[in-house]
């Protein structure tokens, strides 16, 4: 039996793509009640875990309201759904390719998450289409960074994701990407670039640092016009942040990169200057129906097609970043 069948299924539904969280309770404790060990574990206030069990938000496997005095029991679970706080949308929904029995297809914009993850949770891909196609058991195959746009995969069936995810982790999947940077005419290109990335949990940047390589990254200049290049990046390995670093170390960080060459902090409504980047192929051969699988992206770079802005630095209007054809 696999480990997907032995999970416990979610007593409750779930509420706009997202399903209730499970905590278990440790083998080991002195809290008195339910209650009180949940007060202590949760990052909210003690009078949001009292509404929460005031409100029957708070089930056992079996879906049954749990109260709020009811003791601690070492080794169980409860299930809730978590309060949200209100998220700034991003401006342009996901698009879907491609769809059937087995696979979604998506054309993600900038600034859309894949998945929930900190302050963006029904504001990402996986919930909304979740919500939209009405496939609750959808999920990603991988994942795209909430700052680049382009294809993204999920699976239709939970038993078939796991096929699908050794795609990538085994690197059986053809990808390509398009970046608009900065042009320089005495760097040779094509060129592969290899380096040591450290990407530290709770820090912004990835670092390269000495050692052996561990991501690889395939550069290729398709046109430059002024001092903007258009390039094809062609990722062998899969590391965080691989081409906005490997670009940067070039000296031609992508446009729109509020993390490199340097952190900055633009609000989670500016959507003026969208991120150059964008996962332009995919392809593979499918494992469960044994097809040849070519997805494009229709999406367009908005500073490849309005050089002059872009290469004066002015910011265009908010939710500039250009939506493909449905």
């Amino acid at each position: 039996m696999s480990r997907r069948s032995r999970r416990t299924p979610a007593p409750l539904p779930q509420r706009d793509g997202i399903g209730p969280v499970r905590v278990r309770l440790p083998p080991a404790g002195t809290w008195a009640t339910v209650r009180d060990h949940l007060a202590e574990r949760l990052p909210v206030t003690a009078a949001e875990v009292d509404a929460l069990f005031a409100e029957g938000g708070v089930v056992t496997d079996d879906g049954l309201p749990v109260a709020a005095d009811a003791p601690y029991v070492p080794g169980g679970q409860v299930w809730f759904h978590r309060g949200r706080a209100e998220e700034v949308p991003a401006p342009y929904p996901p698009v879907v390719r491609y769809r059937d029995e087995h696979l979604v297809v998506v054309d993600k914009p900038h600034f859309l998450a894949t998945t929930p993850r900190g302050r963006h949770v029904t504001q990402t891909a996986l919930a909304l289409l979740r919500t939209r196609l009405r496939l609750p058991e959808l999920s990603p195959a991988h994942r795209l960074d909430r700052l680049t746009a382009g294809l993204v995969l999920f699976t239709v069936r939970p038993t078939e994701r796991g096929a699908y995810q050794r795609l990538f982790g085994e690197r059986r999947v053809h990808k390509e990407y398009e970046a608009v940077a900065g042009y320089n005419p005495a760097l040779a290109l094509p060129r592969t670039v290899r380096s040591r990335i450290l990407k530290e949990r709770g820090v912004i940047a990835a670092q390269e640092v000495e050692g052996e390589p561990n991501a690889e990254t395939r550069v290729e200049l398709l046109a430059h016009h002024g001092s903007l290049g258009r390039y094809r990046l062609l990722p062998h390995t899969g590391r965080t942040h691989q081409l906005r670093v490997h670009l940067c170390s070039l000296g031609l960080p992508i446009l729109g990169d509020p993390v490199y060459p340097e952190v900055t902090d633009p609000a989670p409504d500016d959507f003026r200057r969208p991120l150059q980047l964008l996962s332009r192929t995919l392809a593979f051969t499918d494992p469960v129906t044994g097809e040849e699988r070519h997805f494009t992206s229709a999406r367009e770079l908005t500073a490849w097609t309005e050089y002059d802005r872009w290469a004066h630095g002015v910011p265009g209007p908010a939710g500039e970043t250009r939506p493909p054809t449905a």
